[in-house]
Order: C-alpha cells, then structure tokens, then sequence
C-alpha cells in the first residue's frame, strides 16, 4: 500500500509537470510577439540597463516573501525555519501558484514542503507522523490564509491612498468597482478582528503579528512598483511625471482586486494596464513582468523542488 509519504511526493512532481505544461502552453501560444520585438529592438542601452535591474530584482522581491513566509511560518511553531528552506519553498509555491485560481494552490505546496522538512528533523512512527503532518497542514494553510489577507491588505491600503490623488480613473473605475473595493477592505477587516480567535487551535495571530506582515507586504508591494516602472520605462509607456508613481500602486490594486486565472492572468494584467498608463506598450511592459517575475521563479523552482542535502 502505497504510504502518505510517497503519495505527497507524488503531489509534488505532479505540480512540477503541470506547471511546466501550462509554461510551455502560456509561451506557444502568446499572440503578441511582432509588438513586443519592435519595442525590444526600439530600445538603447538605458532602457536595457534598467531591464537587467529589474531581472536582478527579481530575486529581491522573492527575498522579501521568503521573509514574510518565515515570520508567519514562526508563528505557526517555533520551527526555526533556514532563510535557505524559507526561499526553496517559495520558490516551488510559485509552480503550484500558475496551476490554481487566484494561486490557491501556493500555500499547500509551501506545506508539502514543510513537511518534509519537520518529518526530517523529527523523525516519528508512522502513527504519529500522520497525526504531527495533519496539525501541520491546517496551521500552514491557516498561516497561508493570513499571509494572502495581509499582502491583499498592503495592495488596498496603498492603493486607495493612491487613488485619491487620481480623481480621474476614479471616474473611469465607476461605483461599481468601489463598491467592490469597499467589500473587499470590510471583509479585510472583519477577518483580522476574528483571525486571533478563530485560528488559536492552530498559530498565535496578534496585532504585532498583522502588522508586521502588512509592513513586509508594503515593502515588497514597492519592490513590485520599482519593477514596474522599469519595465514601463524600458518600453518607452511612461512620462516623467510625479503622477506615475502613483499609477504604479494603482495598476496592481486593479490586478489584484480582479477576480482572475492563471490562464486569463497576462491578458488581466495588459488590459489594466492599457487603462492606467493608456498605450499599448504599458501592456507588453505588463506582459514582460509577469515573465519576469513569475515565468523565472517558475523555472528556478523546478530545480529547487528537492532539497539539497
């Protein structure tokens, strides 16, 4: 009979093949390439300087979600999770994250990789193993569920104060998408004042704890902005102007409050931006970060899927 292990390793490679699946698909069948090679072949040696510094930023803003996932992961037990462990399971999250909506799927591959871990460190009968990998999963997935309100949170709390400063696509937006603003940021925050209670069984959530996850969050949403802007400016989508910083927070307020697929994702993210920096070029600049920040973690996640011993 096949054991849990086994079967959780199985799990894991099946991610790793359907993501590379749906990488492959999302590349062949991507219909925009003549407009994006002009844009590349159009661009000097500045704008090439600031692409490469938004590839080196890549694995910064992976650096920072590694350090939000190792303070919520300590949260979870006292497991002194490695700086090393906390990237390689962000990192492979990434791979299960292109495969699932809305990336439900990036918590519970951080869990089946934590529990390697533990299961390592702690080697236990079968019996109790099982018993110890359960607690495990709802603490991760409770954890999890904090980790994605905090950044959504960080994303809202940015990007509102942005708005404000942007009369106009507030009037483009309509009621309609405030509304759902407004439900977003209600629902927010009903589930922080529950979270303590609700999730004792499992992690110790505090104010402190909020917090400190929403100030990561805030660091790594302007880690995504930088990005962002070097990308918009490598193609020639944007104007110096003190508006377009603003801009910024808003496109991924807009991205992120958008109920979307991985499938439908690229094209969510083009048309946003269309809207916010208004050219077509601001869409490949969307297209060429998501490439970047998620086509390139995708990969590396693939070699890092087992631990190095």
């Amino acid at each position: 009979m096949m054991s849990k292990q086994t079967f959780l390793h199985i799990i894991q490679w099946s991610i790793a093949i359907a993501a590379c699946i749906f990488l492959v698909w999302e590349i062949a069948t991507y219909d925009d390439y003549p407009a994006l090679r002009a844009s590349i072949q159009a661009m000097g040696w500045t704008e090439w300087i600031a692409i490469g510094a938004c590839i080196v930023l890549m694995p910064v803003n992976m650096a920072l979600e590694a350090w939000r996932w190792k303070t919520l992961a300590f949260a979870v037990d006292p497991f002194n999770m490695s700086w090393k462990e906390a990237q390689r399971q962000v990192y492979y999250s990434k791979l299960a994250g292109i495969i699932t909506p809305w990336r439900l799927g990036e918590y519970p591959a951080r869990a089946l990789l934590m529990n390697d871990e533990m299961s390592a460190a702690s080697p236990l009968n079968e019996r109790s193993q099982g018993e110890l990998n359960d607690a495990l999963w709802a603490k991760v997935l409770s954890m999890g569920a904090v980790g994605s309100a905090t950044m959504t949170a960080a994303i809202v709390i940015a990007g509102v104060v942005a708005l404000v400063f942007n009369p106009s696509i507030m009037a483009k937006l309509g009621d309609s998408y405030l509304h759902a603003l407004a439900a977003v940021a209600l629902v927010l925050t009903v589930g922080f004042a529950l979270a303590p209670k609700a999730l004792k069984k499992y992690a110790e959530v505090n104010g402190a704890l909020v917090i400190t996850s929403i100030g990561q969050s805030l660091i790594r949403l302007l880690c995504w902005c930088i990005q962002l802007g070097l990308v918009l400016y490598a193609l020639g989508a944007i104007s110096n102007q003190p508006s377009v910083v603003s801009l910024l927070f808003i496109y991924y307020l807009l991205v992120t409050i958008t109920p979307n697929v991985p499938i439908a994702e690229v094209g969510i993210r083009g048309a946003w931006a269309i809207l916010i920096f208004g050219n077509m070029n601001a869409a490949l600049a969307g297209v060429l970060l998501w490439a970047i920040n998620t086509l390139l973690p995708c990969l590396i996640g693939l070699f890092l899927q087992k631990k190095s011993e």
